[in-house]
């Protein structure tokens, strides 16, 4: 506090004493420029109660707390009708609810960036005072104080101090910031360093750490005082990489986010885990030993554990992690143990030891990745095995069985049966591929297959993967229902029910003629009949609808070729008559009328509008200007202009009908224009666009 008692001008200095965090400052005299390190208050008094005109004094006040009594506060002021006006500007950090007191003997107002907050403004002879809680937003904010006195006696008291109530603060501290972190591999300290934070109701801080990969965990690593910018930590030597952050947390318990990540690695002086899983068992050749591989591993070694003197032989140091100690099948005790080597050279700690009497009693490793497809004859079985340590097994009379059982599932009942198998070796891949046939089976019955091995001393693997199939049978398809045959503009489309058997691949047409005596002479199968695209029971036998009659069958053949004959009374057929819609001119009678135009017809089953072909033969043709195309219009039964087309010397005469309709037959008329402007015989080319749609 700065009382500011009379005194003359040369000797207008006061000591003042800023709060936490500043300085001991000499406030200046009036008229001296006045600077206020933050957050101490820059003092100016006026000799009116308007603060208009020069400040008669400017000094530093640390804390607003007088009493100047009846007198002038400071020289060249007058008793009565004087202003004081104070002014701070500094950082509220992250801001929140804060509480401003203030009271005085006369007026006294106080403001927030210009805001007021206060206002007790009267000529009192007794003391007012005021409390107003306020939320200031963070950063940096201006606090103005204004005291004027009247008459009488002179008091003035204000102060702001952020309010802690866990209720009423829920403001998180600022994050902090300026981190960085500093590591000595010689001592394998961390060091941890941050900028001090600006809150006024700062608690302290929290310092977190976590491994890389991992998240931070729920408790901090350690905690600091509200003075403190550094932690010092010694994270585990293990060649790993950590990271740091830190945190402030305020009196209500309310913690900032995490500062940007600091990254220390560390030195590696700590050697990987033991490994884990170790085992030894006699085999054709040898022990055969694996264990787990071992965190952060690189490399093994391998002892030997003396039986009478326990002292250890090392047998090989390896980056895998299974090893065949060549020792012959010799039925003698062994003893191993194995230790990992990190990247840095340090070794872990010993495997439990494990120690084996070397008589081979470990089955060979089950077949894999079994298939089975059952074709006309046989039921064609496959499986793999990786190349492996298999090979000494094969080389010394290893041997497979093949396991079969009525039904879905491999029972008790399973049965070996004949199979001779086939090895393929592909070294590449490091895998044998093995395969066989069941030709010993009954038509018509589910199985299920599994695959085992037996090594030399006949220990049996466990089965393969199961696999269940339905061998072939000899039954052709049932007859098909509800066929019926609509004609079209673009053929005759054949439509049925949803087949009884459940192994269809596939269907044919047939179209034939009725005979006198009522049988059906067929012509063959429609190569000319598609599927359609949408639906597996419907075909479009595609034709010129010219209104002939015929008779129509779809037969439905199963996945073993079997289906009925076209002379079995039971198949269904159907009779339809197709559309009439050729022109009068004749269709494929160019060649009869003389020429020289010929016209050919055809479809595409492409869906898409296929060009429309016509020759020209003789030496008329080299007199021919232009060719002109028409299409007939069944509706005016007339033909329609389409447009022209010049000579080529190609041998098919073309032109482009991009209108086609699709889902019709089109007909056309062609004639070629000779330089004189007569035209020579018609064309009748006709195109069928079908919709399989």
């Amino acid at each position: 506090m700065n009382p500011a008692r009379r005194t003359t001008a040369a000797a207008a200095t006061t000591v003042v004493l800023a709060t936490a965090g500043t300085l001991l400052t000499t406030a200046p005299s009036a008229s001296a420029a006045v600077t206020c390190a933050s957050p101490v208050f820059k003092r100016q008094f006026f000799a009116n109660t308007a603060f208009s005109g020069t400040a008669k004094k400017t000094d530093c006040d640390s804390t607003i707390d007088q009493n100047w009594g009846t007198g002038a506060p400071v020289s060249g002021l007058p008793r009565d009708n004087f202003g004081v006006r104070w002014t701070l500007t500094r950082d509220f950090g992250s801001g929140g609810p804060f509480s401003l007191a203030a009271s005085g003997l006369d007026g006294i107002r106080v403001y927030v960036d210009g805001s007021r907050k206060v206002d007790l403004w009267k000529n009192t002879s007794t003391t007012v005072s005021r409390t107003v809680n306020v939320t200031i937003p963070s950063g940096r904010h201006t606090l103005r104080v204004d005291y004027v006195n009247w008459t009488g006696s002179a008091a003035v008291k204000f102060g702001y101090t952020p309010r802690t109530s866990a209720t009423v603060d829920q403001v998180r501290p600022l994050t902090p910031t300026g981190t960085s972190v500093t590591y000595d591999k010689a001592t394998g300290r961390a060091k941890l360093t941050w900028a001090k934070n600006k809150e006024m109701d700062l608690a302290g801080y929290q310092v977190y750490r976590r491994l890389k990969g991992a998240a931070y965990p729920d408790k901090p690593l350690a905690t600091a005082g509200s003075a403190a910018t550094s932690y010092t930590d010694t994270p585990p030597a293990t060649g790993a990489t950590y990271y740091y952050e830190v945190r402030a947390h305020d009196k209500a318990g309310n913690v900032s986010g995490g500062s940007a990540d600091q990254p220390v690695t560390t030195a590696d002086r700590t050697g990987p885990a033991a490994p884990t899983g170790l085992t030894a068992h006699g085999d054709l050749w040898g022990m055969m030993i694996e264990w787990d591989a071992a965190p952060e591993a690189v490399s093994y070694e391998l002892f030997e554990k003396d039986q009478a003197t326990g002292s250890l032989t090392l047998l090989k140091q390896l980056t895998g992690t299974s090893f065949v100690h060549h020792v012959g099948h010799d039925e003698t005790k062994h003893t191993y143990l194995v230790r990992a080597l990190d990247a840095a050279g340090n070794a872990g700690a010993y495997s439990t030891p494990v120690t084996s009497d070397g008589i081979d009693r470990t089955p060979p490793d089950a077949p894999q990745n079994l298939e089975a497809t059952a074709t006309y004859d046989a039921v064609r079985l496959h499986w793999t095995m990786p190349e492996g340590r298999l090979s000494d097994e094969i080389n010394n009379d290893a041997y497979f069985t093949v396991l079969r059982s009525p039904g879905t599932t491999l029972g008790a009942d399973a049965v070996a049966v004949p199979c001779d198998v086939n090895t393929t070796l592909n070294s590449a891949a490091g895998e044998y591929s093995f395969g066989c046939a069941d030709e010993e089976f009954e038509f018509g019955t589910t199985y299920t297959y599994a695959v085992a091995i037996n090594d030399w001393q006949d220990n049996r693997s466990a089965p393969s993967n199961t696999v269940t199939v339905t061998t072939s049978d000899r039954t052709a398809p049932l007859p098909l229902t509800g066929l019926t045959a609509t004609p079209r503009a673009d053929g005759t489309e054949l439509r049925w029910n949803a087949p009884a058997d459940d192994d269809i691949a596939s269907y044919r047409a047939l179209r034939g003629v009725r005979q006198d005596d009522g049988t059906v002479d067929w012509i063959g199968e429609l190569a000319h009949c598609v599927d359609r695209a949408d639906d597996p029971l419907a075909m479009l036998c595609i034709d010129i609808p010219d209104g002939e009659t015929y008779v129509y069958t779809v037969i439905a053949e199963d996945v073993w070729g079997n289906e009925l004959s076209a002379s079995d009374p039971s198949i269904p057929v159907v009779t339809a008559t197709e559309l009439n819609i050729v022109p009068a001119e004749p269709i494929g009678k160019d060649f009869e009328a003389g020429g020289p135009l010929y016209g050919g017809g055809g479809w595409t089953i492409s869906e898409a509008a296929k060009p429309v072909q016509w020759h020209c033969s003789g030496d008329v043709c080299a007199q021919v200007t232009e060719y002109r195309v028409s299409r007939w219009n069944p509706e005016t039964q007339t033909y329609d202009p389409l447009g022209t087309v010049s000579p080529t010397t190609a041998y098919y005469q073309t032109y482009n009908d991009t209108t086609q309709p699709l889902g019709s037959v089109s007909y056309y008329r062609v004639v070629g224009v000779l330089a004189d402007g007569t035209e020579t015989g018609a064309a009748h080319p006709w195109m069928i666009r079908p919709d399989l749609l």
